[in-house]
């Protein structure tokens, strides 16, 4: 009859199992904390103290977002979305404006911070905010007067990039390359409809007349300032005839 393999948990049996292993382990822990600094600290009365580059929730500084949608677009859980409230900038006598500002389920949030990466006005910010419990999910909603932080440095994410066409040339990294993506129209589906001048966050569309159609009307075109454009992708997503596309810019 061959010999029955022992298993590693009858092998453990007996005083040594279940007794002296697990007061040797617990008094090398007990004399490692007498010698050494403690191992935990008091949370939350003591809290530990954060690296620079760490990352919570998102933040926003209200007054620097344009209402541009990149952070919606780009955010990898889709927890970002733009919702409409009144600007907080107020003249007397004057109605208050509505104004487009990103909204953070930060229940979804997984803390990447690409949407403070791609911000084109450092608006949107990385905060040392990591106490978010919550009792229900509304709560974990932030709306963008709940999502301010003050801003401060260190909080804000920037990106140094390099074309690929510079990579061979020597150009040194830089800021703002994945903002010089540049809107293409394609002349015969626009409709003059002015949808992508009037939606810019940043005025950087202007219609210009071309001619005239067959009824005399004019006929406008688009024309978009590099320099002001944020590379927003806004014009595109309102363009009603899908007139315009984004060019990459390699």
């Amino acid at each position: 009859m061959a010999n029955k393999e022992t298993s590693r948990k009858e092998k453990e049996l007996g005083l040594t199992g279940f007794i002296v292993k697990p007061m040797y382990i617990t008094m090398k822990q007990f004399l490692k904390a007498v010698v050494n600094r403690p191992q935990t600290i008091l949370y939350p009365w003591e809290k530990m103290a954060l690296p620079d580059a760490f990352r919570a929730r998102p933040g926003l500084v209200f007054d620097k977002c344009i209402g541009c949608g990149i952070c919606m677009r780009v955010c990898p859980t889709r927890c970002i979305d733009l919702v409409e409230v009144d600007d907080l900038k107020k003249v007397e006598g004057e109605e208050v404006k509505k104004v487009k500002r990103p909204r953070v389920n930060v229940g979804r949030c997984m803390m990447c911070g690409y949407c403070a990466e791609y911000c084109p006005t450092d608006a949107m910010i990385v905060t040392h905010d990591y106490e978010l419990a919550t009792y229900n999910r509304e709560d974990a909603i932030f709306d963008p007067y709940k999502l301010q932080y003050e801003s401060r440095p260190g909080l804000e994410v920037h990106i140094n990039e390099v074309l690929p066409s510079e990579l061979d040339k020597g150009v040194a990294p830089r800021r703002r390359t994945e903002h010089k993506d540049l809107p293409l129209l394609e002349d015969k589906k626009c409709i003059s409809c002015s949808r992508c001048a009037k939606d810019c966050p940043v005025d950087a569309v202007k219609m210009v007349e071309v001619g005239v159609n067959e009824k005399g009307r004019p006929i406008k075109r688009p024309v978009f300032d590099a320099e002001k454009c944020v590379s927003c992708e806004t014009c595109v997503e309102v363009c009603p005839k899908d007139a315009l596309t984004m060019k990459e810019v390699l």
